[in-house]
Parts: C-alpha cells; structure tokens; sequence
C-alpha cells in the first residue's frame, strides 16, 4: 500500500482503524445472540454459548442449591476442624491413622463419583472439604511429630507437598475449579518459609519470593484456566513487588547485595513485557526503573556523595536511549530515527516505549533535584537583609547543595535538545535558563560576575523571544496532527429489514478535522520571553546592592524591553511595552534618589515618565502597545501623587500638571472624549488642594471652578436638540447653588443669603423665559429654601407672641379651605406638571 504519510503516522492510523473494527465485530455478535434468543428462546442458550462450555451451562446449579452446598461444606469444615483440635487427643496412633486414611479418601473420593452423576456443585463442595481435611492431616501429623521438629521448616514442606497433591488432584479432575488455585495458593509457601526456616537474612528472603513470582508468571503465562492465571498473577505481583522492594532497600544500604536482586527482578517483568503486550508498556517501566537502581547503586557506591544524582541520571539516560539507539535499528543495522517502526526492530514497541518512559522519568526526576540552586538564584536577591545600595551583599543560602546539580541541568537540556518535539524544545529552553540561573548558586560566584550573568542571560531570553527561528529548527509536529489531516471512511452495512434506518450503534466514519496546532515560534517565544522577565526582576532586585549597578541594569533592561515592544510581535510586545515604563520609572527614582530629591520633587521627576509616554502616543497613534503604554504611565502618575500627598502645595502642582499632559493627550481625536475629562478633573483637582493650602473655606471659590466650564459646555450643548436642560445645565448649577445654599443656612450674615436669593431668581427667571425646566426647578427651590430661611427668625418671633391655640386653630382653617378646593388644587398642580413637562 502507497501512501504519503510517514511510517509512524501511517501506523496510528492502522491501529486506529483495527479498533473501531474489533468494536464493530464485538457490536455485531452481541446483535447475533439477541436475535438468537428472540427467534429460538428453548435452544438460546446451548446455541449462543461456546461449544465446549454447553455442558457445564447444562450442569450449573441454581442460586438456592449453592447456598445449601456452601452452608453444608462449611458445616462439615467446621466440625472437621473442632474434631482435629478438640477430640484428636483421645484416640491412639491406629484410631487416628483410621480417621486421617478414611475421612480423608472419601472425601477425596467422592467427587469422582458425584462428577460421573453430573453434579458438579455438589462435587465442588465436597472437593473443597478434601482440600480442608488435607490441612488438617497436616497439622494432626505435626502435633505427633518428634518435639524438636521446627514448626517453619514443616510447614514449608507440608505446604510444598500440599501444592504437589492438589495439582495432581486437580489436574485428574478438570471440572473442579478449586483445587488448582488452591494448589497455586499454597504453592506461594515454600521457598520463603524454607528461607525463613534456614535462618537466612532479607536478601535470601527476597530471593526466594522473586523465584516463586517467576514460577507464578510461569504459571500465568502457560496454563489456561483463568482462575490459575488470576491467582498466579495475583502471587507474582506480591511476592515480586516484595523482592524488588527489598532490592531498593539494599541498593541504598548493600548495592552489591541489591544490584543482583533488581537485576534478576527486571529481567523477570522485562520477559513478561515481552510476552504480553498488553502489559508490556508498565512491565518495561518496572524493569527500566529496576535496573536504574541497581547500576545507579553500583555507582553510587564508587562515587563520591556529589555525585549520586548524576549517575542515576546516566543511567536513566542510557535507557531511555534504547527508544533511539537500539529499539529504531532494523536487521541491516540501519537507524530509522526516533520514530521508526519499520523492519525488524530489537526489541517490540511497548517494550521500548516502557523501558525509555523509565529512563525519561529518572532524568526528569534528577532535574527536579536540581531545581532548589535554581529557586534560590532567581529568588534569593529579593530576600534582601541589606540596606538599598550599601554595597553589601545578602549572605549566601543553599552552599551545602551538591555542585553537580548545574551537571545534571546540563544533562537534561542536552537531552531534551536532541528530540526535535517542540515540548522537548521547549523543555530544553528552559532547562538552559535554569542552568544559568543556578550557576552563581552551585559555583559560588561573586556579586559582579552573578550579575553579568543574570543581565546577559536576560538579553539572551529577549533577544530569542523577538527572532525565536533558530530554535523551531528541526522541531516536527507529532504525529497526531497528520493523522487527523486524514479522512478515514468504512464500508456502511444495509439497514435493518423493513427499517430502512442503520444498524444501532453503528455510523459512518466522519472524516476527522485537524486539531489546531500550537505554532512552535509562538510557544518558544513565549518560553525564552518568560524567562528572560523573570531573570530581569531578579537582576534588578540584585542590582540594588550597588548605585552604579542600578543605573547600569536599569538602563540595560530599558534598552532591552524597548526592542522587544519595537521589534516584537504580539503579546509580548505590549507586556515590554508596559516593563520599558516601569523601568524607566525605576531609573527616574534611582536619580532622584542618587540626587538627594525630597518626596515631592521626586513626585514631579516621576512626571515625566508619562509624559514620555504621552508623547510616545502622540507619535505611534492608536494600537494596542500605545494603549498599553499610555495606561502604565498614569500608573506611575497615581504613584506620584501618592509620593506628593505629604506635601499639599506640590501636590496641587503635580496635579496641575498632570491635566496639562491629559489636556495634551486630549488633542489626539481618538484620546479626545476621555483625556479631556481626566485633564478638567486633574486641573479641578489643583484647584481645590492650592484653595485649601490657601485656607480659603468660602465654598464658592471651589464650586464656580466647576460651575462656570460646565455652564460653558451646557451651552455649547444647545444644538443637540435631543439634550434635555437637566443633562445641559443641571451638574453646573447644583455644583454651585446646592453647597451655597448649605453655607447660607449656617450663615449668621445676611450678604451670602442676599447674593444667592439674586442668583436663584436670575436663574429662576431664565429658565420661566427660555422654558427650560433644569434652571426652573432649581433656581426656584433655592430662592424658596433661601427665603425660608431668612423668615424663619421673624416667623419664630410671632409664634411666640401668638396664643399657644392660635396656631392649630390656624392649620384647622387651612385644611378646611384645602378640602373645599381640592378638586380645583388638583387641577392646578396637574397643569404645574403639565407645564414643566414641556419644557426642556
């Protein structure tokens, strides 16, 4: 067969095509028997069921005749038992050899005779008393055995003889399911109960459970009942897991003693890798793992302590170099690449797959040992216990750490390069970052060279996130992509009979659609950017140990994050966007600092920061980096006026001109609507501090400010037909006539109140002539409340004087005369609202 994929994805798909056929053939026999059963329901079972197991589906029992059985053997086992441990010491040697020879035999015997009957639950039963009985003829001749008999090295033969007996039991009588799992059972005994017995140590131990699980893969890989499989199975994995435990457990303390033992044990799941291939991927693991430690404790025994790690690490290294160097090489010789799965290969695919995922994941595992010099080198700088710029320098932490472990990062950066897979890429950027990182922590290297490292490593990083081609060289996609890039289709069945529909369950293969693939530039990219930000943060937390160091790296990372949102694409160029800002802002304070400036000159200083980038938007115009650029310097000017509030006279001037750069932002027509306010807010804002530093409390000279530009602009409003005057002229007039109305109550003197009752009338009457409902309302509320309280002494002066029954005979007459004319007064208010409803 001619196609255009390569050998690999050509075989996913072939699996993948293999699958959904077994699945369709496993749909199309569960149909078969449901129609076997609806046609022939007398003969459905016999016919549905496999040949050779018809007549033990003939024989099986019913639920009520198991229990019966079960309870009755148990009964039987029972007494059995309280007979051997209660009554064995009343009889002689004949009556107990008459019992153990009798009750024995026929229970042994009978299920040859219940079998030729067709009872085999009956048999089961019985069979399984025999077994029962057999271990208590066990014990009953252990009780009459000499006194000096040693009790482990009994039982390991008895059990040894036992396993003998009821696999040749079993074995005559293949319809009995119990005795050869029981013989299995039992068979788990000897060897380490003999190595028990003998007194031998954890290692004999451990041997002797490692030849028993191979005995029980044996027995796991060569005998078809699934009850022997199961149990035997069930025996290897614990016994196995046991010796290779203790095989661990002597690698770390007796490698000599160890290494066998784990060898041994790999080759044993490596043999069963190969054997099953469903299990052959977890069994290569176990192996890998297995051998690893066995050679790495060999090593480790002839290394000095630095170096325990890293031979592990070659050790998993070379394993994980047989999916490459042996596992790809057909018959010739030839190496077909990581990949290859044609020819011949040495050793089959799950093999290799298991056996370089352990190799994988031992120098994954001593990559991870390697981190803590990297999580110190990039945060050690900040846990600073140094003043800023004293020149001296934080103690240094982690010096205990083995060396090696920037040997090891070495390693996996190596390693990973080497696979072209853009996760392995990009594995081995970061390998390399976190070996430069952790090079001043392993090599113990001073203050400048630490430095020079950080800052050149970060110029590195950037420059290959802006031109990140010479990383993706040689990085193909995996295979997944070319598979989905195909279109698998099968042959459609006929519809069911009279139907005309589908079979159930069953539909044409859809051709699949290509998965969205991550582009290699992008994901590197953004893998050497973040670890170029991290090692500048860190080179400038260190940096702050010396002033000339600070201004160096300060103006070395502005000059590199301002390439970056140059050159840069994407993302990434507005987040260096953003970092160019806060660097120069970090250089602003660095010379106010060096230059002995107080907080509030330093609020100013910090002004220009924005102002730069104003004028860096005034330039690019619109785009996301501007945008991006214009937001992180009124950042910076929020820090400013956070730096000038100690100082309220600056505070107003650093306002001031704040609004003068927002007013020249405000010139660019797509800054227009929002600059415009922040700068009237800026410049109101002035105002108001210089008015308090000033101790002007008269509440005018804060409200007109407001009051008289947005008159202006409410003017201006006029043409908009649609503008109602509340939206016009309603702010402008409250921010004036509502607080003087507050100060007039509170007001002892009678120029204020005089000079508002003025105004509200001016207002009042401009709003009855131009109709305009905003400057009606409010002028007339504030001249009624303002002449309110101007009457109100002379009104409390004639209550005084008045009756104390004037007043509520009073408000009776006006009730009265509101009642009478209630009908008209509520004509006239509806008039009243009719009227100021149209106005504007």
């Amino acid at each position: 067969m001619n196609t255009s994929l390569p050998p690999a994805d050509e075989l996913v798909l072939v699996d993948r095509e293999l699958a959904r056929l077994d699945a369709r053939r496993t749909e199309l026999l569960a149909r078969r028997a449901w129609l076997i059963r609806a046609l022939y329901p007398p003969v459905a079972m016999s016919a549905a069921a496999p040949p050779g197991a018809r007549a033990l589906a003939d024989s099986t029992p019913r639920s009520a005749q198991n229990v019966l059985l079960t309870l009755g053997g148990t009964l039987l086992t029972i007494a059995a038992v309280a007979f051997t441990l209660v009554s064995w010491g009343s009889m002689g040697i004949g009556g107990r050899a008459a019992v153990l020879l009798v009750v024995t035999s026929a229970a042994l015997a009978a299920p040859v005779a219940l079998l030729r009957k067709g009872l085999v639950s009956t048999a089961e039963s019985v069979a399984a008393l025999g077994l029962v009985l057999m271990v208590l003829d066990a014990y009953a001749l252990h009780r009459v055995a000499p006194a000096g008999t040693d009790g482990l090295g009994y039982t390991a033969v008895a059990a040894a003889v036992l396993a003998g007996a009821w696999t040749a039991y079993g074995s005559a009588l293949p319809r009995l399911r119990t005795p050869l799992p029981t013989a299995v059972v039992a068979a788990q005994l000897p060897l380490p109960l003999g190595a028990l017995a003998a007194g031998s140590g954890p290692t004999a131990f451990a041997w002797a459970a490692l030849v028993t699980a191979a005995a029980d893969v044996a027995a796991v890989l060569w005998t078809r009942p699934a009850a022997v499989r199961i149990t035997a199975a069930t025996g290897a994995a614990a016994l196995g897991g046991w010796s290779l435990l203790t095989g661990v457990w002597l690698s770390l303390s007796s490698p000599w003693s160890g290494a066998p033992l784990l060898l041994a044990g790999a080759a044993l799941t490596l043999y069963v890798a190969w054997r099953r291939p469903g299990l052959a991927v977890a069994a290569s693991v176990l192996a890998g793992l297995s051998a690893v430690t066995a050679l790495g404790g060999l090593l480790r025994a002839a290394l000095p302590s630095d170096w325990t790690v890293p031979g592990y690490v070659v050790c998993g290294l070379a394993l994980a170099w047989l999916w490459h160097g042996i596992g790809a090489r057909d018959g010739s010789g030839a190496s077909e690449g990581p990949d290859a799965t044609a020819g011949t290969p040495w050793l089959p695919r799950g093999v290799r797959q298991g056996l370089a995922a352990a190799g994988a994941g031992v120098v994954a595992t001593g990559g991870l040992w390697a981190l803590p010099p990297v999580a110190v080198g990039l945060l050690g700088p900040v846990a600073r216990t140094t003043e800023v710029w004293s020149g001296e320098h934080t103690g240094r932490t982690l010096t205990w750490y083995p060396a090696t472990a920037a040997l090891v990062l070495l390693v996996v950066a190596a390693v990973l390069a080497a696979v072209p897979r853009l996760w392995a890429r990009c594995g081995a950027l970061a390998a390399v970052w976190a070996l430069l990182t952790a090079l001043p922590v392993s090599l113990d290297l001073p203050y400048a060279t630490t430095l020079v490292l950080q800052l050149l490593t970060t110029a590195a990083a950037l420059g290959l996130a802006v031109r990140p081609g010479p990383l993706t060289r040689g990085v193909r996609q995996g295979a997944a992509a070319a598979t989905a890039a195909g279109q698998s289709a099968g042959p459609a069945l006929p519809p069911l009979p009279g139907t005309g529909t589908p079979w159930a369950g069953w539909a044409p293969l859809r051709p699949a659609t290509r998965p969205t693939v991550l582009e290699p530039r992008t994901a590197l990219g953004w893998c050497a950017y973040a670890g170029g930000l991290a090692s500048a943060l860190s080179a400038v937390a260190l940096a702050l140990d010396v002033r000339g160091a600070t201004f160096a790296s300060l103006g070395l990372l502005l000059g590199l994050f301002t390439g970056v949102a140059v050159l840069g694409e994407g993302a990434r160029r507005v987040v260096s966007a953003c970092v160019a800002v806060l660097t120069a802002a970090g250089l602003v304070l660095a010379v106010a600092a060096a230059a002995g400036f107080e907080d509030h000159w330093t609020a100013v200083a910090l002004l220009l920061v924005p102002a730069a980038g104003a004028a860096v938007g005034a330039r690019t115009r619109t785009g996301p980096t501007t945008l991006a650029v214009e937001i992180t310097g009124a950042c910076v000017g929020l820090l400013a006026l956070g730096i000038a509030a100690s100082r309220p006279a600056f505070l107003a001037l650093v306002l001031a001109l704040g609004g003068v750069i927002a007013a020249a932002t405000a010139v660019r027509p797509e800054r227009r609507r929002f600059a415009s306010w922040t700068a009237a807010v800026l410049f109101l804002l002035a105002t108001w501090v210089r008015l308090a530093v000033s101790d002007v409390t008269t509440p005018e000279a804060y409200t007109l400010p407001v009051t008289v530009p947005a008159l202006v602009v409410g003017f201006l409003r006029r043409r908009d037909r649609e503008a109602s005057s509340w939206t016009a002229y309603g702010p402008g007039l409250a921010a004036t006539l509502v607080p003087s109305l507050v100060a007039a109550w509170v007001d002892p003197d009678w120029v204020r109140p005089l000079i508002l009752g003025v105004a509200a009338l001016v207002v009042t009457l401009l709003g009855a002539r131009f109709r305009l409902q905003a400057l009606l309302v409010l002028g007339g509320g504030v001249l009624a409340l303002d002449g309110l309280h101007e009457l109100a002494p002379y009104v409390v002066q004639v209550v005084d004087a008045l009756p104390r029954w004037l007043p509520p005979a009073l408000a009776g007459l006006l009730l009265l005369a509101v009642g009478a004319t209630y009908e008209q007064r509520l004509r006239d208010a509806r008039r009243l609202r009719d009227r100021l409803g149209r106005m504007r």
